[in-house]
């Protein structure tokens, strides 16, 4: 985990080329790049270490979420939201979406649409290397140096997430259903300026899913494109539902990781551990997700 003072030491090369405005505010340095006028924020993660995973005693957890330290050695760039139609709609001049507003997060767009958005964003922003977080790096941009169920602490409240409130998590209080997403910029940050990491929408994650180590992990990355899948849950278990009541199905092959839970589903779903994972191609109004980028290449003069 940083240090009390890491907010003093910026990364190298900071600002990015892209930057169109930055600086540095109570969660840390920031820059935002525009594309055809609509402005994303990225926030700078800083390295360091964290416990993955679940504890033993956390409630509602699932047995693959095996807690165990993890070291990310390099820092990164993350969004501060969810990508928004309108960062979509600006890149590919198409709304997916089913629930439909500007400042809502896009969804209905699959692993491989969300790579080749990734890619042509990159070709109109030659300054930018934007990509998708692993989910080492997805978990430890959520947690931000918590180690509860959410980043907030064990309970989950309406006013804290968009679930299915109707279905909360360890006998936490029950709330109205939504139904619906909601805009990206809805709930308090956490601690490190990220919004809505819990519930919304499932944010896709580049891997895909790996088995748990017992042992301290460096920089993980669970399998990539044309990679063999990974551990146990490879295997033919169903590891939980996406949606209501039925099964994901096989954790298998090409499948890739979705994090963070969404407004159709359950508390327990949101936790900061949960894990679950569908194929590459698979488009749903609860799944979207969140850039990522390396750090920066060159500075401004």
């Amino acid at each position: 985990m940083p240090g009390s003072d890491w907010r003093k030491y910026p990364p190298d090369n900071f600002p990015p080329s892209a930057a169109v405005s930055y600086g540095r505010d109570e969660y840390g340095l920031w820059y935002e790049f525009a594309v055809r006028g609509v402005v994303q924020k990225m926030r700078w993660i800083v390295p360091g270490e964290f416990l993955m995973g679940s504890p033993g005693n956390e409630p509602e957890r699932e047995e693959y979420e095996r807690q165990h330290s993890v070291q990310l050695t390099q820092g990164f760039w993350l969004a501060d939201t969810a990508c928004t139609q309108a960062l979509w709609t600006a890149v590919m001049n198409n709304n997916p979406s089913h629930f439909k507003g500007e400042s809502q997060p896009v969804e209905t767009v699959s692993h491989d649409e969300v790579l080749e958005y990734c890619q042509r964003l990159n070709e109109l922003v030659p300054e930018l290397s934007v990509g998708l977080p692993s989910e080492a790096q997805w978990e430890y941009a959520c947690r931000a140096g918590s180690t509860t169920a959410f980043w907030w602490g064990d309970e989950l409240l309406p006013e804290q997430a968009n679930f299915k409130a109707s279905n909360p998590y360890n006998n936490s209080p029950e709330g109205e259903w939504q139904g619906k997403t909601v805009p990206v910029i809805t709930y308090p940050p956490n601690p490190w300026g990220l919004y809505q990491m819990h519930g919304n929408v499932w944010e896709w994650c580049l891997d895909g899913l790996r088995n748990y180590s017992d042992d301290a992990e460096v920089d993980p990355v669970g399998p990539l494109a044309g990679d063999d899948p990974v551990g146990p849950l490879a295997g033919d278990d169903p590891v939980g539902p996406l949606a209501g009541d039925d099964p994901v199905g096989p954790l298998a092959g090409d499948d890739r990781v979705l994090r963070g839970g969404s407004w159709v589903n359950h508390g327990r779903w949101l936790r900061s551990a949960y894990r679950l994972a569908n194929t590459p191609g698979t488009r749903n109004s609860h799944i979207g997700f969140r850039l990522a980028q390396s750090a920066p290449k060159e500075s401004k003069q």
